[in-house]
């Protein structure tokens, strides 16, 4: 496999204080199967659909502060992390984790930009990243989910060098990046004062594809998760926002269901 342009989303985990019931939701939710956990490596587990790695979890590292927010981590391709650490610190974001290797499977950083988004840079050893996408059960898009949309729009471009466009709609400041192709890679939309109410912090939205969203929506209220919003009909495809069990945020979208006219940009 060719190594993703820098920039572009490549991995995504999520750490869990209890991973065997996180395990039990994503695997009915999102028809995930999980392999054995490594535990040189903190006991992070890779989950897998259709044999495929699409996303692992983990448990908190020991002597960690505190009861851990759960939430996703998306991480962007790097052929240097190092490199790339640097621009991030000279953009105004935060290096929360230096630079550090893997084993053999790759190099690490983890950063917060201007605005307060956390994000991680994944350059690819033995393990290139999502071995599935778009597909049911892999991720399928993310958005930066901000209260400073400047702040975040410069900071993510100057640090990849993104292409940047705005939908055209009076009524919401949604923009998407793009790596000099005609499809984005990432989206960024504003949060809200009615919609995000001023404890939830800025994130990253990960999407996972599903055949079926409201069936999956069904799924995770039924395992105690917390339907956000939708299921809602788009031009990209059916989809909802859910926060699981443990109060990891997350969305589904069926991009086989679409309804009304692709946007247009300024």
């Amino acid at each position: 496999m060719a190594a993703r342009p820098e920039g572009t989303p490549v991995w995504t985990d999520a750490m869990f204080t209890d991973v065997e019931g996180a395990k039990t939701f994503y695997g009915d939710v999102l028809g995930w199967t999980f392999g054995e956990s490594s535990s040189e490596f903190g006991d992070y587990t890779q989950a897998y659909r259709n044999g495929k790695a699409v996303a692992a979890v983990v448990p908190p590292m020991p002597g960690q502060d505190g009861e851990p927010r759960s939430a996703w981590c998306l991480y962007f391709a790097s052929p240097d992390v190092a490199a790339t650490a640097e621009r991030i610190r000279a953009a105004g974001g935060t290096v929360l984790m230096e630079p550090m290797r893997v084993g053999d499977f790759g190099s690490m950083c983890l950063a917060r930009d201007p605005s307060g988004v956390t994000f991680g840079v994944w350059q690819g050893g033995e393990h290139e990243g999502f071995e599935l996408e778009n597909e049911p059960g892999a991720y399928a898009w993310a958005e930066v989910l901000t209260r400073e949309p400047a702040k975040a729009d410069a900071f993510f471009t100057e640090v990849f060098g993104y292409g940047s466009r705005k939908i055209k709609d009076e009524h919401m400041d949604y923009r998407v990046f793009d790596l000099g192709g005609p499809q984005p890679v990432l989206g960024r939309m504003v949060m809200s004062a009615e919609d995000f109410p001023a404890e939830i912090p800025p994130y990253i939205q990960v999407y996972f594809a599903v055949d079926n969203c409201d069936l999956a929506v069904e799924r995770a209220v039924a395992l105690k998760g917390r339907k956000v919003f939708g299921p809602m009909d788009s031009p990209f495809g059916r989809f909802a926002a859910i926060v699981d069990p443990q109060g990891a945020p997350f969305a589904v979208i069926d991009e086989k269901t679409t309804v009304g006219a692709m946007p247009e940009f300024e």
